[in-house]
């Protein structure tokens, strides 16, 4: 990744700015995640940050479950295990650095394997969409999803439209666009 597409990633200290416990009210994991995950299941977060949804997928999927927790930056990683440590969570979270440009699921051994994958705020930064959707395609099971969330205040329909053509090209089904604050959203699945 070039240093001009590095710094369209936000900055690991700029996180705290919307990543606080005040973020709940308008995000709730709970209500947001419920009807993609349950007990038992494998999920993968990609660009996780300071671990917000990571914490609320570790919890909804239960003992059983797992959560692997995807960023390019060590210090999001860190303080992301850290909270998840203190919540008692960390045991389900599998906290991995990636590179910025592949997520390399064959290389993490999550290829074919998880039933949900999150995006949240993630996807305008990233350079390749096209590999990025067809890495979570290799990633899900037949059946799983796929949520994508950009901030609406941030990105443009227009471009929200363009990855969502991008990820039906990679094979992924476009089913919903799920109402979340702050957020424009698309819901897929693998068939």
């Amino acid at each position: 990744m070039t240093k001009e597409h590095h710094s369209h990633v936000c900055p690991w200290w700029a996180a705290y700015s919307f990543d606080n416990p005040l973020r709940n009210l308008i995000h709730n994991t709970n209500r947001i995640l419920d009807p993609y995950l349950g007990s038992g299941m494998k999920a993968v977060d990609i660009g996780c940050g300071m671990g917000f949804f990571s914490i609320g997928m570790a919890r909804l999927v239960g003992d059983e479950g797992t959560v692997h927790a995807l960023d390019i930056q060590e210090k999001m990683l860190e303080i992301a295990s850290k909270r998840a440590a203190r919540k008692g969570l960390d045991s389900r979270i599998v906290f991995i650095q990636i590179e910025p440009d592949s997520l390399g699921p064959d290389r993490l051994g999550i290829e074919s394997m998880v039933d949900f994958v999150l995006t949240f705020w993630v996807v305008h930064e990233v350079p390749d969409q096209d590999r990025l959707f067809s890495e979570i395609r290799e990633m899900l099971k037949p059946g799983g999803s796929f949520l994508m969330t950009e901030p609406s205040f941030h990105v443009k329909r227009d471009q929200v439209d363009r990855s969502v053509e991008k990820a039906e090209s990679a094979g992924l089904i476009l089913v919903s666009r799920p109402k979340i604050r702050l957020c424009k959203s698309a819901l897929f699945v693998k068939k």
